[in-house]
């Protein structure tokens, strides 16, 4: 499976990426929404994106509600990885289409629960 990674900062893009890819995920990133548009073009196969809310250009709410316009990626996991903690944004997100929201700082196990929730874990991994 694919992950596209977006997040401005590069640091939390390798954590999370290499988190994933521990997980047997092949990750591409993306430094802003706009970016991640492009990446999911040139990456038609990737089934999940992992998204921060505050980055400049295009906002991760942004990207989700844009990329929801879209048939084609329909089928792509959205799942917001964020420090925006506050309820009414986690119901902004939800009601936008992505579904799951990770609150930063969290945990490999956190990542683990969420992609087991959404039934993405590939086969054979452990915690």
């Amino acid at each position: 499976m694919k992950a596209l990674v977006i997040d401005d900062s590069r640091v939390m893009r390798r954590i999370v990426s290499s988190i994933l890819v521990d997980l047997g995920f092949v990750t591409v990133e993306a430094g802003d929404g706009r970016e991640a548009l492009e990446q999911l073009e040139a990456h038609p196969d990737v089934t999940l994106c992992c998204i921060d809310w505050n980055m400049p250009v295009m906002t991760g709410l942004e990207f989700v509600v844009e990329t929801r316009k879209h048939d084609q990626l329909r089928d792509v996991t959205l799942m917001m990885v964020t420090t925006e903690g506050e309820y009414d944004q986690i119901v902004r997100a939800l009601a936008a289409g992505a579904h799951e929201y990770v609150i930063k700082p969290f945990t490999r196990d956190v990542i683990v629960d969420k992609l087991q929730l959404l039934g993405l874990m590939p086969t054979g991994v452990s915690r």
